[in-house]
This record gives C-alpha cells, sequence and structure tokens, in this order.
C-alpha cells in the first residue's frame, strides 16, 4: 500500500447521521483539524439505500460549512447486504492468473449478477514453501455506489475512495492500539441500522459480516411499548427526556434489555462461527464502536456471552488535538461514532492498494 498526498476528508454518511472528520499527518503524528456531527431525517437511507437525497446533501452542506472545510476530496465507505466480503485460499500464481482466477471465484461465490458489481481483491498472505495464498474478495452493488457518488457529487464534493466500514475500523484500530501477530480481535460497530464484525488475527482480518441490527430497533420498540414519538423514544435512549423536567419511564431499561440481548446474540453467533471455521482460536479481546456502543448494557451484555474483555474503541487514543478548539470530555462523548469517518479520514487522495 503506498500513500501519496494530503488525507482525504472522512465523511461517514450512516443512517441517523453523517460524520467528517479533517486531519492533517505530520512527522509528530496524526493532528485532528476538524470534526462535526450532523443528524439525518429518519429514513433518508434505508437498508443502504439512499431515499432521501435532498436531506443528505443539505446535510453534507452544513456540516462542511459549520466546520469551514474547503478540500473537497473524501473518503466514503459502504456497509450491508450490498457488500460481499469472502476470505479464499488459492495456489500461488502470478498477477495474470489471479486476475483470471478472482473473476472465476467471483461468480461462484457472489449473489448478485457480475454486471451488477463493483469487485475487487486484496493479497492477505503468500507462503511460497505451501505454494498457497490467502485474497480477500470484495465485492459491492453498484448502483448503491453510484447513488452515494451522486450525492456526494451534488453537495460539490470530490469522491475520491470507496472503503468499507470494517476495514475503516480497522485503519483505525491499526492506528491507536496496534496488532500483536499472535492475538486475535474482534472489532465491533453498532450504528443505527447495522453491526459490522471485524475478526482480525495478527494484522489480517479473518472474517467479516454486517448484521442488519442496530441502534434503531431499541427506538423502535421503544416507540412501539411506549407509543411516544421517535425523538421521544431516541431521547430516553439516550437516558433522559426530551426535556429537562421529564422522567425516564421505568419499562425503558427492560426495552433496552431486551433489544441489546439479540444484538449481543448474533454478535455472538458470528464469533461461534468464526471459531468453529478456523483454527485460529479463541477471539481474546473485542474492542467496540459506533453510536451505539455508548449503552453499557450492550457491552455487558456482549462480554457476559463472549466471555471476552469488551472495551470502547477509542478512536482518538493517539490523535493529537488542540484542547482550546476540542473540549477532550466532549471528544470522548462523540469518539465511539467517529471510528469509521477517521478510518476514511487515514486514506490519502494518491493512495493505490
Amino acid at each position: 500500500m503506498t500513500f501519496e498526498g494530503k488525507n482525504l476528508v472522512g465523511v461517514d454518511i450512516g443512517t441517523s447521521a453523517i460524520k467528517v472528520i479533517q486531519i492533517k499527518e505530520s512527522g509528530k503524528g496524526i493532528h485532528l483539524l476538524k470534526y462535526g456531527v450532523e443528524p439525518l431525517p429518519p429514513q433518508s437511507i434505508v437498508d443502504g439505500h439512499v431515499m432521501n437525497s435532498g436531506a443528505i446533501v443539505d446535510a453534507l452542506r452544513k456540516v462542511f460549512s459549520d466546520l469551514r472545510i474547503t478540500q473537497k476530496e473524501v473518503g466514503l465507505s459502504i456497509s450491508g447486504n450490498s457488500v460481499i466480503i469472502k476470505k479464499l485460499n488459492l495456489p500461488l500464481m502470478k498477477q495474470d492468473e489471479l486476475e483470471e482466477q478472482i473473476q472465476w471465484e467471483a461468480e461462484q461465490h457472489i449473489p448478485f449478477d457480475m454486471s451488477e458489481v463493483e469487485i475487487d481483491y486484496n493479497i492477505l498472505w503468500e507462503n511460497q514453501d505451501l505454494g498457497q495464498m490467502d485474497v480477500l474478495l470484495v465485492a459491492a452493488k453498484k448502483d448503491e455506489i453510484q447513488d452515494l457518488v451522486e450525492v456526494v457529487k451534488e453537495a460539490k464534493l470530490k469522491p475520491i475512495v470507496v472503503d468499507i466500514d470494517a476495514f475503516a475500523i480497522q485503519n483505525v484500530y491499526e492506528l491507536n492500539y496496534g496488532f500483536n501477530e499472535n492475538e486475535t480481535v474482534a472489532l465491533l460497530n453498532v450504528g443505527a441500522e447495522i453491526t459490522t464484525v471485524n475478526i482480525v488475527h495478527g494484522s489480517v482480518s479473518q472474517f467479516t459480516r454486517d448484521i442488519t441490527n442496530g441502534g434503531s430497533s431499541i427506538t423502535e420498540e421503544i416507540q412501539k411499548q411506549l407509543q411516544v414519538s421517535f425523538d421521544e423514544a431516541e431521547s430516553y435512549k439516550a437516558g433522559g427526556g426530551l426535556h429537562s423536567h421529564e422522567v425516564v419511564p421505568q419499562e425503558v431499561d427492560g426495552i433496552i434489555s431486551g433489544v441489546v440481548e439479540a444484538i449481543a446474540g448474533e454478535i455472538q453467533r458470528s464469533l461461534d462461527f468464526y471459531i468453529a471455521t478456523t483454527n485460529r482460536g479463541e477471539v481474546e479481546r473485542i474492542y467496540i464502536s459506533g453510536g451505539t456502543a455508548k449503552i453499557p448494557e450492550l457491552r455487558t451484555a456482549i462480554e457476559r456471552r463472549s466471555r471476552a474483555p469488551v472495551e470502547l474503541l477509542d478512536p482518538f487514543r493517539r490523535v493529537l488535538f488542540d484542547e482550546r478548539q476540542f473540549n477532550p470530555e466532549e471528544l470522548k462523548l462523540q469518539a465511539p461514532q467517529a471510528s469509521i469517518c477517521l478510518g476514511l479520514a487515514l486514506r490519502k487522495q494518491k493512495e493505490k492498494i
């Protein structure tokens, strides 16, 4: 992987909000220049599909204007059912042979028409003695990439890179924690609609899965059971009422516990599948990010099921910032939802993979 040029602006267009980060690299490290979050109206993005392009364009323009970011080159990412990631074990072969083999493998493993997808791959590991190689195959639906690119262009921005959420998080973990070659960690990002699981051994992604469940399930369940508005349900989920004098109904804790148990159960099924299908052993540590990661009951439920320590991923752990510009406590509160856009901001304008 070679890097040239300045960093892109990381733009994470989630289902509930747009997160934007601008950084600068120097000899001293990564410097945080700008960070902002702009909420999106409900249903702006549904199952990865852009449903309300006008709202997304307006939010992009607003957050770039509010942060006074003039740079136009941005990095984006996608996740969900439109993305297929497969790890392939293949005989060692030359580049031109691999190109042909990847096309054949894609036709076997990708449940979409080949004309509908963009395909990319990355060699993870090569062993000359064994004559084997591991290759990561990634396919994404062209129409969903195009929808995202078009809405960003409409906001007068220049999309340079479209990454995968799981790999953006992996970049952030590597920056802030570093990989131990003998350790297996699970990197989870629990957003509003999608939970991304990425299990990494050493520095190599071994297993990825997107689960279509997240924080919105909690909001919807609170709405349904208590017959309240979306905004009220969101406030109750966050531990407060819409107004300072409001008391959170006692039923809320039970509703949250029920939904997070379901999310934790899906995550555990992914961990169990990984353990059953590889010889890498147990997941030793779990790091969790995303807006929903701020709910303590979720971390507790995952830790209890997995019997592995669960820790909030801190994307700013090794990032330098001016405390006159960023309040450290406020940044700490916002950190869980910043991981994907920071991972995208680590990409470069002329990066080649």
